[in-house]
């Protein structure tokens, strides 16, 4: 598959070894991953940075065969879910820090470029999110209000 933003074809098939149940080697039980999921969630961690920190620290090598679900789900039950998706928010971020560079540096016009490029994927998925519910519907994208909810 093409990559969006450039001339270049990709890399095909990078995808998880096909696994069906748990590693022999895993001590765990499905309560206690849920345990360490909620409180480092508690501690301010995203989805993806649990994930990490389950594989990393603890031995736990996939959350959702271990427990059926997966991290979201897991905090979508505890209501700890965050209120914006984390994919969208880092584009968010991205943007504004981009923004504050090009005020600095008017000239930049590559990171012109990679500003409108970020902002076109911002939108897209604002678009896929708004249809699969995760947004309000009416959520649209505004530089000014991304910048306070940055801050």
């Amino acid at each position: 598959m093409a990559r969006m933003h450039s001339r270049k074809k990709g890399q095909s098939g990078s995808t998880h070894p096909l696994r069906n149940s748990t590693p022999q080697w895993e001590e765990a039980s499905a309560e206690e991953i849920e345990n360490l999921v909620v409180d480092y969630a508690k501690k301010g961690h995203s989805s993806s940075e649990i994930g990490i920190i389950l594989r990393d620290q603890h031995g736990i090598a996939d959350v959702s065969l271990s427990t059926g679900k997966k991290i979201m789900k897991i905090l979508d039950e505890k209501d700890l879910a965050p209120q914006m998706p984390e994919d969208i928010m880092n584009l968010i971020t991205k943007a504004v820090l981009l923004r504050k560079h090009l005020e600095e540096n008017p000239k930049d016009k590559h990171s012109f470029r990679g500003l409108k490029l970020t902002e076109s994927k911002i939108r897209r998925l604002g678009k896929y999110y708004r249809r699969s519910g995760k947004l309000q519907p009416r959520w649209i994208y505004d530089p000014e209000k991304a910048r306070l909810l940055v801050k």
